[in-house]
């Protein structure tokens, strides 16, 4: 999911948050830091969208499209995680895979709280960066505490050594953010993650978990991506960032289960969207992504 620079999947989905504020499902969602987190070149292709004027040329088209349709799904995305995450206001939050996460910033109910941001170094350099230029007036929420920042890479390094390094309490109820990370990684990378966040989870904790399940039509869509930007002569982020893991409500279930969690919802996106109400135009993707709720017995 790595770039030079950070993540391409974390940029867009910034852009689509960005997009979407203040235009979609208003007074449920709402997401004001996202625009600020993002650089000159990266809002062009969000005012376009805002304004409804797809532009002319190939390219841009392509990066305005992306942009329209990652608005679509971060919507009910985000909001169906605000909620399980005011629903269950635990002592300390860790979001794995942060990216361009903005919760810190802009949930009142997060300004107390233990906040721990886990990314790929380079990710993470890339996020503290663009926090660091964010304007005092663009932030609704001003954290109590500081945001921590926990670089890792999952892959190689060992989570619960990088949390204990930045405070992490293993005592302490922990409500987990898993937010467009899990597609990205294999079947058997998801499992050790899991494991790995359950062996921190105290009595009380909660995880919530987006992934996919498997759809067609998305499997081709992605395939037209690719197509379109090899012909525009760019690199898809299909093609850095390719989905590695596709999961069943049922399998997703089985996993936490096995781990010591509970499942208490588990909604694809469709459903959000139908109740916020939101956009529906992409039901494809709609299905596909879903959200899981689990918590682990107090």
């Amino acid at each position: 999911m790595k770039a030079a620079g950070g993540s391409r999947t974390a940029v867009l989905v910034c852009q689509g948050r960005a997009a979407a504020d203040g235009l979609a499902s208003p007074g449920r969602f709402a997401d004001p830091v996202a625009v600020e987190l993002l650089r000159d070149d990266e809002r062009r292709p969000v005012e376009q969208v805002r304004a409804n004027t797809p532009p002319s040329t190939w390219l841009e088209r392509l990066e305005y499209e992306s942009v329209r349709a990652c608005a679509a799904i971060a919507v009910p995305r985000t909001v169906a995680i605000d909620d399980a995450v005011r629903h269950h206001p635990s002592a300390q939050v860790v979001i794995v895979g942060a990216g361009l996460d903005t919760r810190a910033w802009r949930l009142p109910e997060l300004a107390d709280r233990a906040v721990f941001e886990v990314d790929h170094p380079a990710s993470q350099r890339d996020k503290r960066e663009r926090v660091a230029r964010l304007p005092e007036p663009a932030r609704p929420v001003r954290p109590v505490r500081p945001v921590r920042f926990v670089p890792v890479d999952l892959a190689r390094d060992r989570l619960a050594a990088a949390l204990a390094a930045a405070g992490y309490r293993r005592d302490l109820p922990t409500t987990w953010i898993w937010e467009g990370v899990v597609p990205y990684l294999t079947r058997a990378e998801v499992e050790r993650t899991t494991a790995a966040l359950a062996a921190l989870s105290a009595p009380g904790s909660r995880l919530i978990v987006n992934y996919q399940a498997r759809r067609p039509a998305i499997a081709v869509g992605q395939l037209i991506s690719r197509a379109a930007y090899l012909v525009a002569g760019r690199r898809s982020m299909w093609a850095n960032e390719p989905w590695r893991s596709l999961w069943t409500a049922t399998a997703m279930a089985n996993l936490l289960r096995r781990h010591g969690f509970t499942v208490g919802s588990d909604d694809d996106l469709l459903a959000v969207a139908t109740r916020l109400p939101a956009s529906t135009a992409r039901r494809a993707s709609l299905r596909s992504g879903r959200v899981a709720v689990a918590d682990r017995p107090g």
